[in-house]
């Protein structure tokens, strides 16, 4: 097979704009890999508008979103090669793929992307009681069946877990024509966008109940009903708020984890609060070459930021491929008072070339409270929102000239809003 410089495993969102950042930065000879049938990853089946609003300033559908990457790709000489199964990576980055064509083969480029997204958490996962009868689904697995097959999946319907996927498929099965009874969500808040809650459940009178979970599932051919129970402050059902509830489909929508298998073969480290690789700010993670972005990295809400997050490692893995060196990762950067993680988590400050975008979560919902980011005593920026929500991404900017040539903690903390004046 033919050898490149920079081989993307992923051909979604992520994927893409890895490909199209690199080779604006120089590098021609890019291969993506992708295991559908065609590029756009979960965006293909994600037929609701909402997408592009930050990145192209108009609302799009995912198909809409995913062409035009793809139609961008065929303007390059980047190679596009579909149902293409990566089965390992090796810290060398030699890949070992196979496809129908080829067969297996092995390719050895010059850097590697990582991009291959998340997968959902299933009912095995959860240890739910109960029979295992037909009728329950991951939401994303729903959502293919409706939405690409063409398929109905049931007539009455409790989604547990208020990620947006499983808000905007509470949504779609109201608008196909069956009953959703309610959302249930374990914690006490949602984890979707606030958009999402007004647009998918408050407009369709769908009821979203926090602190709750389901508790069992009945039914032997078919799923009969569920018994849903609130849930105390160490998330167990509380015995005597369980309550019955029948349906003939249940949607589970309650995680994605990062698929990083081939990450663990190429001995790439792992961040055990995010599950995605460790990476400095180019997104190079400790295996020198290999790159990480997307939902391979961190669990993103919009795909606006993926694609962002793809064009930094694109041009990073550029970077490595026309300038190789030696990172030094000078800061080390974490997160503290109610911030779940940050990204990235190293800073490589004697090779800035354009300001730093660092994304984190919050741990619950905070009111009246501002993100601080300190290094050795002096305050870089501040993040101001009138809530800040576990469902939604902070991305805080800090400008280059702020980081170069500096080394210590970068510190990213939640702080109440006079503390934060203090300093």
């Amino acid at each position: 097979m033919k050898n490149y410089d920079i081989a993307v495993i992923g051909g979604g969102p992520a994927g893409l704009a890895a490909a199209l950042s690199a080779y604006e930065a120089g590098v021609k000879d890019i291969l993506v890999i992708e295991r559908d049938d065609k590029a756009g990853g979960i965006l293909n089946q994600c037929i609701h508008n909402g997408f592009g609003l930050h990145r192209f300033s108009e609302e799009l559908t995912g198909p809409e979103y995913a062409d035009r990457d793809v139609k961008a790709l065929k303007n390059t000489t980047i190679d596009l090669m579909t149902e293409t199964m990566v089965v390992n990576l090796q810290s060398d980055r030699t890949i070992h793929c196979m496809n129908k064509t080829n067969g297996y083969f092995t390719i050895k480029p010059q850097a590697v992307v990582l991009a291959m997204g998340c997968r959902e958490r299933t009912r095995g996962a959860l240890n739910t009681p109960g029979s295992r009868p037909a009728g329950v689904f991951t939401a994303g697995a729903a959502q293919r069946f409706m939405n690409v097959e063409g398929y109905g999946i049931g007539r009455e319907a409790v989604i547990l877990g208020s990620g947006d996927i499983g808000l905007i498929m509470a949504r779609r099965l109201t608008l196909q024509g069956a009953h959703v009874k309610g959302v249930y969500e374990i914690m006490p808040y949602s984890n979707g966008l606030n958009r999402n809650i007004v647009q998918c459940l408050n407009d369709y009178d769908i009821p979203l109940k926090t602190s709750h979970t389901v508790a069992q599932i009945h039914g032997e051919k078919r799923l009969e009903g569920v018994t849903v129970a609130q849930v105390d402050s160490a998330l167990n059902p509380i015995e005597e708020t369980r309550e019955f509830i029948s349906c003939d489909t249940l949607l589970l929508a309650v995680g994605l984890i990062p698929e990083n298998e081939l990450s663990a073969l190429a001995g790439v480290k792992l961040d055990a609060k995010t599950r995605g690789p460790i990476v400095d700010q180019k997104r190079q993670t400790n295996i020198e070459g290999i790159f990480a972005c997307g939902n391979v990295l961190q669990v993103h809400d919009l795909v606006d930021n993926v694609s962002q997050e793809g064009a930094i490692a694109g041009r990073g893995a550029a970077r490595y491929v026309l300038h190789p060196s030696d990172d030094q990762n000078d800061l080390i950067v974490r997160g503290e008072g109610g911030l779940s993680y940050v990204v990235p988590q190293l800073v490589d400050t004697s090779s800035l070339e354009e300001d730093t975008h660092f994304y984190m979560r919050v741990n619950n919902v905070y009111e009246k409270k501002v993100i601080t980011a300190t290094l050795n005593g002096e305050v870089l920026a501040v993040k101001r929102e009138r809530k800040f929500l576990p469902g939604e991404m902070i991305d805080i900017k800090i400008a280059a000239q702020k980081l170069a040539g500096k080394s210590g903690e970068l510190i990213f903390a939640l702080q109440e809003i006079n503390a934060a004046a203090k300093q």
